[in-house]
């Protein structure tokens, strides 16, 4: 098949990497606007001829549309403000595309045109929306009914490598991990559906600790909307006791960010200093994001946990899922980028290979096939546990 790869950032290397390795793979386009630092990756690599590299205007939606025609997959890891772009190009060309990021009103939209078209949508094809949410539609199937689900994701550094103030550092753009700050929320707590507004996540009453085997505890706090994988799942929100997502780190990250949003740090208006407009937000990722990097033979962890409970067969029951990953230190490829850009990867091979025939929009939780899934994962070195208690 015939693959093209939209952004050569962080995750982006990491699926052009895995695209490589994949026999099933004739070649790969890959795309980004700083075309130099591209071909410098790709020579360094000595991917060879299977790897053709084009530079791109994710705001040129013809220019696009050119690079998507005459491929079978495209994977979009460039940033989110542009992901209706490459939807609108996906379309016009009538070709797959696969993101990970969370699904635009636009591609909600699209679902019926799309399958109208015989194109495959799959977004949120990473780590966390991604693995989790295939994880999680497994574990609810195994189960007879629901009461209570937790889903948890983690991109941290190694505890040896967490040596900073803050103890974490960065594996994706920092911007985005500032823009997740300020992300809105609902959950389902003791029964009751509780709205989280940009400022609520990190306030104490909303984190919990959470104890990992071999690691300790980390703090969890909210991760935007969970709600909408209830109805997905065709669960009755009125039976559930507990519902969802959250993202972990190491203790007294959520008290120190906790702080700063209530000094409006993070808010999104600019503020005015000697007569300049200066975004707050990009200001910290620009300040901060230098202070905060890997070094070259540092580790970090991805951790996704789910935690299902119902019953099964008349009986109580409980599934755990985890996955606990780590940079690969031969390939320089960290956790997160393995977790996400793999994982990208596959399911753009499962669409194009024709192993998820759906069309239109579709969604990890329902449409991708866990067997399938962790099958991939496990030939790439990631693990996937699961326990099952009553």
């Amino acid at each position: 098949m015939r693959i093209l790869l939209l952004g050569a950032g962080m995750q982006g290397k990491a699926a052009l990497h895995d695209l490589v390795q994949s026999e099933a793979v004739r070649t790969v386009v890959v795309a980004d606007r700083d075309m130099a630092a591209l071909e410098a990756h790709v020579a360094e690599r000595q991917y060879g001829p299977k790897v053709e590299c084009r530079a791109v205007d994710a705001a040129d939606v013809p220019s696009l549309r050119a690079l998507a025609e005459g491929v079978d997959v495209v994977i979009d890891l460039l940033p989110v403000p542009v992901s209706d772009h490459v939807l609108q190009a996906a379309l016009e060309a009538r070709v797959h595309l696969v993101n990970t990021n969370y699904a635009t009103d636009a591609m909600q939209r699209a679902g019926p045109e799309a399958e109208r078209l015989g194109v495959t949508l799959l977004p949120e094809m990473g780590m966390d929306p991604g693995i989790d949410l295939v994880l999680l539609g497994e574990a609810v199937r195994q189960l007879d009914s629901v009461t209570d689900i937790a889903s948890y994701g983690a991109g941290i550094p190694a505890p040896e490598a967490a040596d900073n103030p803050l103890r974490y550092k960065v594996s994706w753009t920092f911007d985005g991990v500032l823009s997740a700050y300020r992300r809105p929320g609902r959950l389902i707590r003791n029964g009751r559906v509780v709205e989280l507004s940009p400022d609520d996540m990190f306030r104490p009453e909303h984190v919990h600790t959470v104890e990992l085997s071999k690691l300790g505890a980390l703090e969890a706090y909210p991760n935007g909307d969970a709600l909408p994988y209830a109805d997905l799942l065709h669960l009755d929100r009125r039976v559930l006791v507990s519902l969802g997502r959250y993202s972990m780190r190491w203790p007294g990250h959520a008290g120190f960010w906790h702080k700063l949003v209530a000094l409006g740090l993070l808010d999104d208006e600019p503020v005015d200093v000697d007569g300049i407009p200066v975004d707050r937000k990009r200001y910290l990722a620009a300040a901060l994001e230098p202070r905060l990097r890997y070094a070259e033979g540092e580790q970090d962890l991805g951790i996704l946990l789910v935690d299902v409970a119902g019953t099964r067969g008349g009986r109580a029951a409980r599934i755990v899922m985890q996955v606990v990953d780590r940079r690969d230190l031969t390939t320089g490829i960290t956790a997160m980028g393995r977790l996400v850009g793999y994982t990208a990867s596959i399911g753009a091979q499962l669409v194009g290979s024709g192993a998820i025939a759906k069309r239109g929009l579709l969604s990890p939780v329902t449409d991708v096939p866990y067997r399938a899934l962790v099958d991939e994962l496990r030939a790439r070195g990631i693990q996937v546990s699961v326990e099952i208690s009553d």
